[in-house]
């Protein structure tokens, strides 16, 4: 595949068939990962993989009750209103999270972690896995308690967790904006 074709069509998929992910898979994923820039070459990134269905689901009633004890004043977002369902699983029953965590505090984890989850996400696609950055995890994983859930060390800051699998239907594309650009000669 072009890198052209993957960079179009890569989708956030929410929908996931039970087929699990196998290691080999999942090792060729980080794989295209570590291969991302990182500030200064780095390299921070670590990556933590679950593919435990009931530590999984363990995780998103956590991480849904820890968004929502922290909410403040009324939200109208759609996105956030699910939380109060109990049904909703934030990993929509993907069976595989990797979360790619800094492994020290350094002033660029984040865009360095960043860069490693969109070559993720785009190998992904390009194997034909569906994938998603599950911001609802975020802020949870980085608790003490949601570190010691996944067990990684505290010293590491988890920043992408991405679920991988493979999509029950293709996701169709969202209309993009056009993009604001300003030329400085």
């Amino acid at each position: 595949m072009e890198i052209d074709q993957a960079i179009a069509g890569r989708r956030s998929v929410r929908d996931y068939t039970v087929a699990a992910i196998d290691e080999k898979t999942i090792q060729r994923l980080i794989e295209a990962a570590i291969l991302a820039p990182s500030a200064m070459n780095q390299q921070p990134c670590t990556f933590t993989v679950v593919r435990n269905q009931s530590l999984l689901m363990e995780i998103s009633h956590k991480a849904k009750a820890h968004m929502l004890a922290r909410q403040t004043g009324a939200s109208h977002d759609e996105h956030l209103a699910s939380l109060h369902d109990e049904s909703f699983n934030i990993f929509h029953h993907a069976p595989a999270l990797v979360v790619i965590s800094g492994a020290s505090p350094g002033a660029w984890i984040t865009e360095d972690c960043a860069l490693a989850a969109q070559n993720l996400m785009l190998a992904a696609y390009a194997m034909g896995l569906g994938t998603c950055w599950i911001g609802f995890a975020q802020s949870y994983l980085n608790t003490e308690e949601g570190k010691a859930a996944i067990r990684i060390p505290d010293s590491w800051t988890p920043v992408a967790p991405i679920i991988v699998g493979h999509p029950k239907a293709a996701v169709g594309m969202v209309p993009r904006r056009p993009p604001v650009v300003r030329w400085v000669d």
